[in-house]
């Protein structure tokens, strides 16, 4: 039984995934956004509620998650996080394997994964598709976000692979640094490429 290939899309904060995610979607290729289902489920009326207020009591409330309430309590606390993920996790996989299922017959699907090395999700994937911009960039962009500061920034960047070696080690390295013609294109080549016959 054949099954999509599924292509791992990650970057680090501020390179354009979520631009390039939007891009595979526009050219019919299904997506499934673990930050979105995440969202989803941490919004009014989600399914972590319940699990998350009994750990963190305090942090929702009718309007679902108070992220920057959360953030306080997990930032920089590693016991914290950990027991966030814990509850975050599984429902994601879960989230993932109806989508999966929903798109059997897809030749491609596409898996936005943020923190994919990180969290060593690579090897739930086929290829593996870096996003990538010059690191002036991406700190521009970066620091444009509200709320965002240096310190947050360096924090960030500290937790995740370096830029450099998530390019050595994807399969595919999308350029976002220039205009987004030209991310547009590099996203239809790969399309094409994975799509091509004898493609594994």
């Amino acid at each position: 039984m054949t099954r999509p290939l599924l292509l791992g899309l990650t970057g680090s904060i501020g390179m354009g995934k979520s631009t390039v995610a939007a891009m595979f979607a526009d050219e019919g290729v299904p997506v499934f956004d673990a930050d979105a289902e995440v969202h989803r489920l941490q919004a009014a009326g989600g399914a972590l509620l319940p699990a998350i207020e009994a750990a963190f009591p305090g942090v929702t409330g009718a309007e679902g998650l108070d992220r920057v309430a959360l953030g306080a309590r997990v930032f920089g606390n590693v016991a914290a996080l950990r027991r966030l993920e814990a509850i975050v996790h599984p429902a994601v996989a879960e989230a993932r394997a109806a989508f999966l299922s929903a798109h059997a017959d897809a030749p491609l699907v596409v898996l936005d994964i943020p923190l994919l090395f990180e969290k060593g999700g690579w090897d739930a994937v086929d290829r593996i598709a870096v996003v990538s911009a010059p690191a002036e960039v991406q700190r521009a962009r970066v620091l444009a976000r509200p709320g965002m500061t240096e310190g947050r920034f360096a924090d960030i960047l500290a937790r995740q692979l370096p830029d450099a070696e998530k390019r050595a080690r994807a399969d595919h390295v999308i350029p976002t640094g220039g205009d987004l013609a030209e991310t547009r294109g590099a996203v239809r080549d790969l399309i094409a490429c994975l799509n091509a016959p004898k493609r594994r």
